[in-house]
């Protein structure tokens, strides 16, 4: 009977461990953390330091692209 009420206690304690890491991992701001780290690694190599320099050109060239596409744009509708 007594194995039986450690076995019971020790499952609590793994299962209030499971709880607490999940609603450590579920918290917005752990969420909203994890997602800035993210794309901060996107834009910059977190081992060095440096500036991914790739990564920034294709975004400039997007935004770049976007910018002349909606500028065109209000060109041609102002005819």
């Amino acid at each position: 009977m007594r194995e039986i009420e450690q076995e019971i206690e020790a499952t609590r304690e793994r299962l209030a461990g499971t709880i607490d890491q999940l609603v450590y991992r579920a918290h917005p701001k752990t969420i909203a953390n994890r997602q800035a780290t993210a794309v901060k690694a996107t834009f910059v190599d977190l081992e060095t330091g440096a500036p991914r320099t790739d990564n920034i050109l294709k975004v400039v060239g997007g935004v770049a692209g976007v910018v002349a596409a909606f500028v065109v744009i209000r060109k041609i509708s102002r005819r």
